[in-house]
């Protein structure tokens, strides 16, 4: 869910903070993704460290506070697919990197997929914003992984897609994270709208209860 602070953003509407988890294999350019986004450069180079950032922008003329949490992923290859429920709890959307050119990483990417989606369903209602992006688009001529391949994935999984290269441009890495945002929004928003409607459906059985008895 969305937090609104009690700030207002200069435009008069509260300041929104979202928390966004990245995941994703090794070496696909998750950190590269969101420092590319952060600060507009591209860095290649990034050691296992995982970091929690804190993201100020303006997005349709509403501050929005992005914390965005580039996660490690563990070296044991069972835990390769593992998502806490602490990061499950914490994210109010998912940013779920492959490499085009790492098959492996898109299978790790898939199974990362379902288990959000298994928690999610035991946990909460609501569909967990996620967006899966296949990393390394410039590098074509070692692609392991079809674009289609990524598209039916997404598709299956209800989730956003998008192939980028954080090597090349600041746009795709723009791209992904205010879609996610919009999809945060649109989730909050639903929810709001699943909680008004059950409160309409308990009270009309409270009316109607109470008539039958009258």
């Amino acid at each position: 869910m969305v937090v609104q602070r009690r700030k207002m953003s200069e435009g008069g509407a509260p300041k929104l903070e979202a928390n966004v988890l990245v995941l994703g294999a090794g070496k696909v350019g998750k950190s590269a993704l969101t420092v590319r986004f952060l600060t507009r450069r591209f860095i290649g180079e990034y050691g296992d460290i995982e970091s929690i950032y804190t993201h100020n922008v303006m997005v349709g003329g509403r501050e929005v506070c992005f914390s965005i949490w580039d996660s490690v992923c563990p070296q044991a290859s069972e835990l390769q697919g593992w998502v806490s429920e602490k990061q499950l709890r914490w994210a109010d959307g998912f940013v779920l990197v492959y490499s085009i050119c790492d098959r492996s990483s898109f299978h790790l990417a898939r199974q990362q997929l379902q288990r959000i989606r298994q928690l999610k369903r035991r946990g909460s209602s609501e569909k967990a914003p996620v967006i899966l992006v296949g990393n390394k688009r410039d590098l074509q001529h070692r692609r392991a992984v079809s674009s289609e391949e990524g598209r039916l994935l997404a598709l299956s999984m209800n989730t956003g897609f998008f192939e980028v290269s954080a090597a090349e441009t600041y746009h795709g890495a723009l791209v992904v994270f205010h879609e996610l945002l919009d999809m945060v929004r649109d989730s909050r928003s639903s929810g709001k709208k699943a909680v008004g409607l059950r409160g309409i459906v308990r009270s009309m059985s409270a009316v109607f209860g109470r008539r039958r008895t009258e």
